[in-house]
């Protein structure tokens, strides 16, 4: 247990091997939130939930509300559990309120629950706003990559058209393309391995930035596939953020508002990529960054957080089961 900022305390379980080899994880966890709760006295609380998968240890908790914050169609995902879908479905008869990750998630759960609200990424605006001011090169493996530099950072799975990316730095072998971010349930011995691809890793949130602001383009080349049918990318409007031109495959979030309101460019396979990326390399910047701004003024996570919030207390007022005293906590189940 360890506290943060702001009466924030992050709990991170640890399972003992032997442990996991007599009894389930499922158990393990149900007897560490059991222990955590009698131990810190938790009374008045709330589960927030971002993963069905989190019923299996705590749905015999009482909480004074329930928050399903559905991020993302899970079920989709490489190596999703049989089980997820059931206890999703569980999820939803238990959830005082869901938010949902993006305006087509939004569409495809709302008939779930009666208190359904989509949220799409949000921004800190400030924080990527950064890039704009940063003039030179400050991060020392990215310094010396030729330019131009086309850029990703994210995560780098099965939701990555690895196969475009191929394309792409083959048919232009000038481009630099910069991939920031984790490998993850793919196999690393499948990325295209060209010399003008650069793998830098995963990088600090505070240093992406700086990062963003050595790129020429930004990139979002996501794969139109199952994993990819509802997700509304973060990096959409960090991007934009940064003051950098952004192309993306049609990803559905992406072309309703973004790509309708041309503040990104929307292509579908390497030779529309590219051929967008040659426009937005030379175009004048200045004159969409009006535009960019004004859009984004209309989301930052601070209204994210009040709007969420005033939904979970309507929730509780409708119930009757408003927090007693001061001394409500939330305790987030899942990651």
């Amino acid at each position: 247990v360890s506290p943060r900022e702001d009466k924030l305390f992050v709990v991170i379980p640890h399972l003992n091997k032997t442990e996991v080899e007599e009894k389930t994880t499922a158990v393990l966890l149900r007897e560490q939130i059991d222990r955590l709760f009698d131990g810190h006295e938790i009374g008045n609380f709330a589960l927030w939930y971002y993963t069905p998968m989190a019923l299996s240890f705590t749905d015999h908790l009482r909480p004074l509300a329930v928050v399903y914050d559905c991020m993302d169609e899970l079920s989709l995902f490489k190596n999703a559990p049989p089980e997820l879908l059931p206890n999703e479905a569980k999820l939803f008869e238990k959830a005082d309120v869901v938010f949902t990750g993006g305006q087509s998630l939004y569409e495809a759960k709302r008939n779930k629950n009666p208190n359904v609200w989509a949220f799409p990424s949000s921004i800190d605006t400030a924080h990527f706003n950064q890039a704009r001011k940063i003039t030179e090169d400050r991060m020392e493996d990215q310094k010396s990559i030729l330019r131009p530099r086309l850029g990703y950072a994210g995560v780098i799975d099965e939701r990555i058209d690895i196969e475009m990316i191929r394309e792409i730095a083959e048919k232009r072998p000038d481009w630099q393309l910069v991939m920031i971010g984790p490998v993850v349930k793919i196999d690393e011995a499948d990325l295209p391995r060209n010399e003008n691809i650069h793998y830098l890793g995963m990088k600090d949130y505070k240093d992406l930035p700086a990062y963003i602001a050595g790129w020429d383009v930004a990139l979002m080349p996501f794969a139109l596939n199952d994993s990819t049918r509802f997700i509304s990318p973060t990096k959409t409007p960090e991007y934009l953020a940064a003051g950098k031109p952004v192309v993306s495959t049609a990803i559905r979030d992406v072309v309703r508002p973004y790509g309708e309101q041309n503040l990104v460019a929307v292509a579908a396979g390497a030779d529309e990529f590219i051929a967008a990326a040659e426009q937005a390399l030379s175009e004048n910047r200045a004159e969409k960054l009006a535009a960019v701004d004004k859009f984004l003024l209309q989301t930052s996570w601070d209204k994210t957080f009040r709007r969420m919030s005033d939904l979970i207390a309507e929730s509780l007022a409708a119930k009757g089961s408003g927090p007693r005293g001061e001394n409500k906590q939330t305790t987030t189940a899942g990651t």
